[in-house]
């Protein structure tokens, strides 16, 4: 019954792997076709405990560590939030890590949160969109959920000056024919951290450290102190084993 437990468990992964590709594969057919190859052997570790022993292999060399590693991106929903971004921002500016940061557009709207965005954006983090209102896009017409994107679209655009083409839709759902907008590209997850179920950090990190592969991508939030401690932990271990931090262009473009 376990192997037949993880066996669903990858199949729904490499599910989740493909629909957050679709839209690339779609626009961007030849450069998605490059993230197809079989990833390397990266040799990660399969617990908490083998990831916390980093470091350099035998036979390595100084040059060999400098290679990049295999990248995964590191993903954050719901924000901004007054009291637990910033702390997220500090940790992150300190390990030279950039994010991509899917925000709501009430949130920004709150008092001090656009001088978050505008950091979020100096620092050279990706801002993406995630409705105006946390709503469930698939339970709306195509007008409601265009109307939704377009007002948080307008506030990250009059505080960075630019747009942003990324959306992650809440609770991963979208209304029938919204992937076939050029000008959009909806990204979902392969990690799943289910930060938002529990305040144990050392729950969230052994969830995500013992499921992480290259090219993954990992969905935190950060409007939890919990789930920023838990981040910066997960960084920390998964830099210690070779992994690369990257935006989401990256995963999804190069």
């Amino acid at each position: 019954m376990g192997d037949l437990i993880k066996e669903r468990g990858r199949y729904l992964k490499y599910q989740m792997q493909a629909l957050a590709f679709l839209c690339v594969l779609v626009f961007f057919p030849l450069r998605a076709a490059d993230n197809g190859k079989v990833p390397e052997d990266t040799g990660k570790g399969s617990g908490l405990q083998s990831l916390e022993t980093g470091g350099m292999e035998a036979g390595e060399t100084e040059a060999d560590t400098d290679r990049p590693g295999p990248a995964v991106a590191i993903t954050f929903d719901d924000g901004p939030d007054a009291a637990s971004t910033p702390v997220l921002l500090d940790g992150l500016k300190e390990r030279g890590v950039k994010a991509t940061f899917f925000v709501i557009g009430q949130n920004i709207e709150k008092d001090g949160n656009r001088d978050i965005i505008r950091r979020m954006y100096q620092e050279g983090h990706q801002i993406g969109n995630h409705t105006y209102s946390h709503v469930n896009l698939a339970r709306m017409s195509r007008e409601e959920a265009h109307e939704e994107l377009d007002m948080t679209d307008v506030l990250i655009r009059d505080i960075t000056g630019k747009e942003t083409e990324f959306v992650r839709p809440p609770f991963g759902a979208l209304p029938d024919d919204m992937e076939e907008e050029p000008d959009k590209l909806y990204v979902k997850w392969t990690v799943d951290s289910l930060d938002w179920t529990t305040k144990n950090a050392d729950e969230i990190v052994q969830r995500v450290v013992t499921e992480t592969e290259e090219n993954d991508i990992i969905l935190l939030h950060d409007c939890y102190g919990s789930s920023v401690e838990a981040a910066l932990r997960i960084i920390d271990l998964l830099k210690a084993q070779g992994y690369e931090f990257v935006t989401i262009d990256r995963i999804l473009l190069d």
